[in-house]
């Protein structure tokens, strides 16, 4: 395994795993438990939006998990604003703070109020979209031959293209963050050229998380909700 590319939101890199496990962990990303709103009490909105609207708003605030929840487990916040203006995310006090602090929930003007409690609980995204830690999608590892006279122009569009010359032909290899293989295969379809491209078996895998947790914990805990079915039902088989 090969990083190419991390920060806090996204993780980029290079595995030999079969694109059914890949496509298995990406499907269980909705059984990862995570924290939102499941319950307002809205007790005064003077703003614009209807308390129903406001409620759909917060629910789908995605909040940071700096702690271990397990399910039944719940967290509270509170939201009291007297103010001309939009009431940002920030502004929600409580036992846990929202991933992204400038996410508006309504506008108020003049001396119009908005107070709220808010519940939240744990789910799965499989239950409501709200729930869910991100998202992640994956590519083959590809070769692609073309004519060298293909070489200027290939290096002018994608300077960081993998590139390898043989005689008189170059193998592209699209193993960078930078996906070249359409570029290239454009070009060839412009020019009229036969395409030769070679699938491997390697992947290249992206995992996004929405802020509940790093990126690399939400893939990690994506295989250990596949890891326990497997268990189950392995325990059926015997």
């Amino acid at each position: 395994m090969e990083t190419l590319e991390k920060n806090d939101i996204k993780i980029i890199f290079k595995t030999d795993m079969g694109n059914s496990l890949a496509n298995a962990i990406r499907r269980y990303l909705v059984e990862v438990p995570t924290l939102a709103v499941d319950e307002i009490e809205i007790s005064r909105n003077d703003g614009p939006l209807f308390d129903e609207t406001v409620a759909h708003r917060i629910g789908l605030i995605p909040l940071v998990m700096k702690k271990k929840y397990k399910e039944g487990d719940e967290a509270k916040l509170k939201l009291s604003v007297k103010k001309e203006g939009i009431v940002y995310a920030r502004e929600l006090k409580g036992d846990v703070a929202p991933a992204y602090e400038g996410i508006p929930i309504t506008d108020l003007r003049g001396e119009q109020e908005l107070i709220l409690t808010a519940t939240a609980k744990i789910g799965k995204g499989k239950d409501h979209a709200k729930h869910n830690p991100g998202t992640m999608f994956y590519r083959n590892i590809t070769e692609l031959t073309m004519d060298k006279s293909f070489l200027s122009e290939v290096k002018k569009i994608c300077p960081s293209a993998n590139i390898k010359e043989k005689g008189d032909k170059i193998i592209i290899t699209d193993d960078q963050i930078e996906e070249v293989l359409d570029v290239c295969e454009g070009l060839l379809q412009k020019a009229g050229k036969e395409i030769d491209t070679k699938v491997g078996d390697d992947l290249i895998i992206t995992v996004e998380s929405f802020g509940q947790m790093p990126p690399k914990d939400v893939f990690q805990k994506s295989i250990e909700e596949l890891q326990k079915d497997l268990k189950v039902l392995t325990k059926g088989l015997k």
